[in-house]
């Protein structure tokens, strides 16, 4: 093996960041503190309760604890991957001539003339009942970067719609 040289590959995980408010990844963390020290216990203890039954093997008690267990470890490993990615979005520098994730938006549907309000939200945030639609979404999709003024085409899922972007505003 001489004159071999041995390669070595470096691998490094190339995460994105996953933009957050402070109020967001606060709730984040409040939920992730709440399953690691209420929830998790409980199941262990759902888990001891149902092995003190007897026989493991036709134990359905058992099992539908050891699955939740096995669901509330994803849940807690998904949510701790959520905070760790997360990089907190300086709302003092969001520019409101543009739409941009943060920005308040009213918007006017050219064939009917309604209008709509909302505002643009990293995903983890969306909440339509709260007039918060999250970045990915296709209608948030089709705005960014675009001003008052501006004629937006969006597919939506009843076709295509039509939307002027009316006002542009801080959260």
């Amino acid at each position: 093996m001489a004159g071999k040289k041995k390669t070595s590959i470096k691998i490094s995980e190339v995460s994105p960041k996953v933009p957050i408010t402070k109020e967001g990844l606060s709730k984040l963390r409040k939920k992730l503190e709440h399953l690691i020290r209420v929830e998790r216990p409980a199941i262990s203890q759902q888990i001891a309760d149902a092995r003190d039954k007897g026989d493991l093997s036709e134990n359905a008690e058992y099992d539908a604890a050891k699955n939740s267990q096995a669901m509330l470890e994803l849940k807690i490993f998904k949510i701790g991957e959520t905070i760790r990615k997360s990089r907190v979005i300086d709302e003092s520098k969001i520019d409101s001539s543009k739409v941009q994730i943060l920005s308040k938006i009213k918007i006017k549907n050219t064939k009917n003339n309604s209008i709509m309000e909302f505002i643009i939200v990293p995903e983890s945030e969306a909440n339509l009942k709260a007039g918060k639609i999250s970045v990915s979404s296709p209608i948030a999709k089709g705005l960014l970067g675009k001003v008052p003024g501006d004629i937006v085409k969006i597919k939506v899922p009843s076709g295509v719609s039509s939307f002027e972007i009316v006002e542009i505003s801080r959260m």
